[in-house]
């Protein structure tokens, strides 16, 4: 799908936030290795994982919206009972730093991102087999940003 310069210049301005955003949910995550389930930590975590998905959703980063909010659905249930095993926060970091790869390889004109989701697939599942939790399909993402 085309996009606008009006989505470009959108996506120019939410590429700082959305780098700020990576960083504070890598410190949130840092906070909780240091002290293990950390309500304050959790919490900035969601919402650091909210607020990249709504932007890259608003911005034309279909992919990396829908990635931030699989990763999101994933530590919601352990994050609200402050119950995040330690095995997950090794798994979440390589998410993490995956996000943080694919936002360097966004497209700075349109928003894509060219790149098979294998290794985001694999990760994602990791994460999930390391909460207990069903992997998210794609399609719950999607429709999870359009509510």
């Amino acid at each position: 799908m085309e996009r606008g310069p009006s989505n470009s210049a959108v996506l120019r301005e939410f590429m700082p936030d959305a780098q700020a955003l990576l960083k504070r949910a890598q410190e949130c995550l840092q906070h909780l290795a240091l002290i293990g389930n950390d309500p304050d930590a959790c919490r900035c975590l969601d919402e650091c994982l909210h607020t990249l998905a709504q932007g890259a959703s608003a911005s034309g980063m279909r992919e990396i919206s829908c990635y931030s909010t699989v990763l999101r659905q994933l530590l919601q249930p352990s994050c609200e009972g402050c119950r995040l095993p330690s095995g997950a926060l090794s798994a979440l970091a390589e998410c993490l730093d995956l996000l943080d790869w694919q936002l360097e390889l966004v497209d700075p004109h349109t928003g894509q991102l060219h790149l098979d989701g294998t290794e985001q697939q694999l990760l994602v599942g990791a994460l999930a087999s390391a909460l207990d939790q069903p992997c998210p399909s794609p399609a719950s993402a999607t429709r999870s940003l359009n509510e």
